[in-house]
């Protein structure tokens, strides 16, 4: 959950929702009603509504798809995840990428203490399984999704021109102090400009878990990779049959064949391995490594041949 911290702007409003939250979670019939009541005098105010419906869902109270829906209404951009909570009540995911904004948001609130919270208390590791298999040099390389550094890190030593792009300006602030970074940019990965051929090594460390469908950013990194150049990225991974799922942490993972799939069709040959990609509430969240590279003029398609290797993980 995201703590709502926003003031109603109502200083009734906020009082009964201040009431609300006492009652949790002994009595959460009581506390939806005092949210209602605080949401008749401020029917605009969107974290109240998310927050209603966060009460409702959770003690599986009637009209938390209405509260979800309203948060929607009273913001468009979606800074909370409403839609994504949607998705979730109705079990299946309408959108393909969660909102930008949200996004922001919730990597703006996290970069403080993201480096202690990933690395020491989570085990985090795609950094390091990325690594491991891209050996040489590396050329001109691009960090989408850098946060606040973790993968430049690993990238740093082996490459001519190192470029982080990301969403949140916060974690861009984190990055910048630890000056491994030629250059960073703000940048949202749902909305990038074509770009032609700029790259050898394009690099995604836990990132898109935030993008639902990868089409189109495969379709834009096979854009933006010089010929038999090289694409490094981690996604968790479920069995289903379905391209990818969100799940109740409100990530994405994906398919392994669908996965598959889509980089042969977008133009490159991929190993792809499974391996734990960092820790959550003591369970081991298993994902896949995946080390693609740009087919060169005359290269054939992975389905003219064997398939490819796993990657050692």
């Amino acid at each position: 959950m995201i703590p709502v911290s926003m003031s109603s702007g109502d200083l009734i409003a906020d009082r009964r929702a201040d009431y609300a939250e006492a009652m949790l979670p002994q009595d959460p019939a009581a506390a939806s009603d005092l949210y209602a009541q605080a949401l008749e005098l401020v029917p605009g105010w969107a974290a109240g509504w998310f927050r209603l419906g966060e009460i409702r869902a959770e003690a599986g109270l009637d009209g938390a798809e209405r509260a979800f829906e309203a948060a929607m209404a009273a913001d468009p951009s979606d800074r909370l995840g409403a839609s994504l909570r949607l998705d979730l009540l109705r079990d299946r995911s309408l959108a393909d990428v969660m909102p930008s904004a949200f996004v922001e948001l919730l990597f703006d609130q996290y970069a403080a203490e993201f480096d202690t919270a990933l690395v020491d208390r989570l085990d985090y590791r795609a950094p390091q399984l990325l690594a491991a298999a891209l050996t040489g040099p590396q050329g001109r390389v691009l960090d989408l999704g850098c946060g606040t550094g973790l993968m430049g890190q690993e990238l740093r030593a082996g490459s001519d021109w190192l470029e982080g792009w990301d969403i949140s300006a916060e974690m861009l602030r984190e990055a910048e102090g630890k000056a491994l970074y030629d250059r960073l940019d703000k940048r949202d990965l749902s909305a990038l400009a074509p770009e032609d051929a700029a790259w050898d090594l394009v690099t995604a460390a836990d990132v898109f878990a935030y993008l639902g469908s990868l089409e189109q950013i495969v379709g834009w990194v096979a854009m933006a990779l010089r010929p038999e150049g090289r694409f490094a990225f981690t996604v968790e991974s479920h069995d289903g049959d379905e391209a990818y799922v969100l799940r109740e942490s409100r990530r994405y993972a994906h398919s392994e064949r669908h996965l598959a799939a889509l980089l042969d069709l977008a133009g490159f040959e991929a190993r792809i391995g499974r391996a734990v990609l960092r820790q959550d509430r003591g369970a081991p969240i298993w994902g896949l490594v995946v080390h693609a590279v740009k087919r060169g003029h005359g290269t054939g398609s992975a389905h003219d041949g064997a398939r490819a290797a796993p990657v050692p993980a």
